[in-house]
């Protein structure tokens, strides 16, 4: 039974290590699935908006027969539009007609005058396309009942219904910032981590040049599912008796487990022996490392160090 169960929590161990193996990659992309989710959530969460729209063309009052006036009337009067839509008079007579309060309205009133044409469009935003319909409608009916170029001109509805349509949101737009934001976050995930671990093995080269070591030496990471076996390799290369040595009281049983799985010795003794020396992973500084490179034996050397 005993055995049963240590097969097992071997295999589940080694299924952990493989997904940790690549922790980069899932982590880079857990990153961009929750960018991606989150910022296609803060789309979704805006609501919809629908835009309605009318257009205003100025022409001659009928009866008027177009004085020589009529010309300077509407290039001074359209213009004036822009501000005349917006105004709280205005605003307030639309208002009072769509069911809705002018301040909101002010809020999402459009105005856009085509040059040297005497045509205005009108636009409003609201939750629905029958709020915007109806509010577009009631703010040309107000913006009209001033009567702004009489009595030489006057503005009539280009078309009697809105053209209306749905501004948001932008699915397409949506869609491509959540994929930029997934990408950019995958990658910057990834790189963060590709440099954390650049920066554990930069530490442990340091560590053992400081101690006085020339010669490589390998860094392995414990979560590698290869490790016994890359170290196993490092052993047989060095045919000399191995140790794996912890450099702080806290990592003396993951060496110990290390060594078990390791051979005492490979091939004929040689001089001296070879060390193992198992480190703290996320240190930014392998100061026991060096302490403990510096105090071996001149014939001792160390073969490999293994980041826990």
């Amino acid at each position: 039974m005993k055995t049963w169960l240590n097969r097992v929590l071997r295999a589940l161990r080694h299924g952990a290590l493989r997904v940790l193996r690549h922790e980069a990659v899932v982590l880079g992309v857990a990153a961009a699935l929750l960018a991606g989710a989150g910022v296609l959530a803060a789309v979704a969460l805006r609501g919809e908006q629908h835009e309605s729209r009318l257009s205003l063309l100025a022409g001659p009052t009928p009866g008027q027969g177009g004085t020589g006036q009529y010309g300077e009337v509407v290039a001074l009067g359209v213009p004036a539009l822009a501000e005349l839509a917006r105004s709280p008079s205005v605003l307030g007579t639309a208002a009072a007609a769509s069911g809705t309060r002018p301040e909101e309205l002010a809020e999402h009133v459009g105005v856009e005058l085509v040059p040297a044409s005497g045509l205005a469009r009108l636009s409003v935003r609201a939750p629905s396309a029958e709020q915007a319909a109806r509010a577009v409608s009631a703010l040309a009916a107000a913006v009209m009942s001033i009567d702004l170029l009489a009595p030489e001109g006057e503005l009539r509805l280009l078309d009697d219904t809105p053209d209306t349509h749905q501004v948001a949101p932008d699915h397409a737009l949506a869609v491509g910032l959540a994929l930029a934001a997934a990408a950019l976050s995958g990658v910057s995930t990834a790189a963060v981590l590709h440099l954390r671990r650049t920066r554990s093995g930069d530490a442990v080269r340091a560590a053992l040049t400081s101690a006085g070591v020339r010669r490589p030496v390998a860094v392995v990471r414990d979560e590698d599912p290869a490790v016994t076996e890359r170290l196993t390799v490092l052993c047989e290369a060095a045919a000399r008796p191995t140790r794996v040595l912890a450099v702080v009281p806290e990592l003396a049983e993951r060496a110990e487990e290390l060594a078990q799985r390791l051979p005492d010795k490979t091939g004929e003794p040689g001089e001296g022996g070879a060390v193992i020396a198992v480190v703290h992973g996320a240190a930014p500084r392998q100061d026991e490392l060096a302490a403990v490179a510096g105090a071996l034996r001149p014939d001792t050397s160390i073969v490999a160090v293994v980041l826990a």
